[in-house]
């Protein structure tokens, strides 16, 4: 049975897309269940969850690629979705620089390539063979692929596979950088918790369903999450946990008058 579309976030007004009551199988096999999701403008919500838990299979509902067995899936109209899948493979022997990249995927003039490569530090990349950049490079690369579409969601499917330490955290602050210029609504899904804990706004804890949702310090701490990681490996990987009650700027300045929400965290049993 079809249920109603998720409760949006106070003050966010309508999201840009919910699901509802998701379920999907695969020869026999459950591999969502009863699975409520929205995304706002403006906010980052990081879908986490173990290996074979549905993650990607999510993504590919809310994308429109996949036709769930039951539930509902609502965009609004007119929604632009900029995708960066997790993985993509070009042949090492094909000539193809950069903007040669860009072009194949979105026709615009060189000068607007240099400024959406220029957001996202990738600039000097522009005259490069593709096939010689470096995982972080091609991270930066597709996300400019991405914003070209000018979009109002950004769905990144572990965008720091691939990268070192040092290039995840530097990412995962570019994509809250570009969130906050933009007021694009983002859907992440990330398997690095301890670096997410510091980009995300919110985060859904998915196994097969949704075993708990809320913002990533209230997550981090709950038996749910503790149970599906186990205490030892989720105190390790959630070490960005603190009481947040104001709100920094770009430059890292505190913004004065703004006091966020107390933590909440609600619970969804399967």
């Amino acid at each position: 049975m079809l249920g109603e579309p998720p409760a949006t976030v106070g003050g966010q007004g309508e999201p840009l897309v919910s699901v509802s009551q998701i379920g999907v199988d695969f020869d026999g096999r459950t591999v969502l269940s009863a699975v409520d999701l929205a995304v706002h403008a403006g906010e980052i919500l990081t879908l986490i969850g173990p290996n074979g838990s549905g993650k990607t299979t999510l993504v590919r509902v809310v994308l429109g690629l996949l036709k769930p067995a039951s539930g509902r899936v609502r965009r609004q109209a007119g929604l632009r979705i900029g995708y960066i899948p997790q993985r993509l493979h070009v042949d090492e022997t094909l000539p193809l620089t950069v903007e040669r990249f860009l072009k194949l995927c979105a026709p615009r003039a060189r000068g607007q390539f240099s400024k959406v490569l220029a957001e996202v530090g990738a600039g000097h990349l522009l005259d490069s063979p593709f096939q010689t950049v470096s995982g972080g490079e091609l991270k930066r690369i597709l996300l400019a692929q991405a914003l070209l579409r000018d979009p109002d969601l950004l769905v990144l499917d572990e965008p720091s596979a691939g990268v070192d330490v040092t290039g995840q955290a530097e990412l995962y602050a570019l994509i809250k950088s570009i969130r906050d210029s933009r007021r694009c609504g983002v859907l992440l899904v990330s398997h690095d918790l301890h670096l997410v804990m510091a980009a995300t706004d919110r985060v859904v804890c998915l196994n097969h369903h949704v075993c708990c949702t809320g913002r990533p310090e209230a997550v981090s701490r709950d038996p749910e999450y503790l149970a599906l990681f186990g205490p030892e490996l989720a105190g390790r990987l959630a070490v960005y946990t603190h009481e947040h009650d104001h709100r920094h700027g770009l430059s890292g300045d505190l913004v004065e008058g703004e006091e966020q929400a107390p933590t909440v965290v609600e619970h969804t049993h399967g």
